[in-house]
């Protein structure tokens, strides 16, 4: 477990593996001290995800120029990855984006007033429809993951690609382990 030490001033006079502490080693070090009896060693790397993945969400967000939430963007993305003719039914949408059929619905019904997706009747089932892109919706979702795939890529390339291959397998193991 690493724990930082404070000067009398209160400021931090240790730098770890070339690393400033930051904000939430306050965070743990304050739990160190109320809570030895508890092993807090995980607190720093789960808040310091929560905090990215906050940040991510809020900083410059490209999809915001689109007019897309992450939630529309997951559904158009989900239909656009199937590739041509971009159609799944509302069941499929549910289990890729492991969310409720109510949910899926509230997001199919914001991207329909949109003009990004459409509702059509099975054919093979009249009593089901299946969900496709629009050629809006195509247009959207292409430039929308464009941005996102480049801004993914500037970040990862604060990491070398063994820290890229590492911090994978970590999170692979932690989703598994969920």
């Amino acid at each position: 477990m690493i724990k930082y030490t404070r000067a009398v001033d209160g400021a931090w006079n240790a730098c770890i593996d070339g690393h400033a502490p930051d904000q939430i080693d306050d965070v743990v070090e304050h739990w160190q001290r109320e809570r030895p009896d508890l092993d807090i060693s995980a607190l720093g790397m789960f808040a310091r995800m929560k905090v990215f993945v906050t940040a991510l969400g809020s900083k410059g967000d490209p999809l915001e120029q689109y007019g897309l939430t992450s939630g529309d963007f997951e559904v158009l993305a989900a239909l656009r990855a199937v590739g041509p003719p971009c159609v799944l039914i509302p069941s499929q949408l549910s289990e890729k984006l492991m969310m409720s059929r109510a949910g899926i619905t509230n997001r199919l019904d914001r991207l329909e007033d949109a003009g990004l997706v459409e509702r059509r009747l099975d054919p093979a089932d009249r009593r089901s429809f299946r969900v496709g892109l629009t050629e809006q919706g195509r247009v959207i979702i292409d430039a929308a993951f464009t941005e996102q795939v480049t801004r993914f890529a500037r970040l990862a390339d604060h990491l070398t690609p063994e820290q890229r291959q590492h911090l994978d397998d970590a999170l692979r193991t932690l989703l598994g382990a969920l």
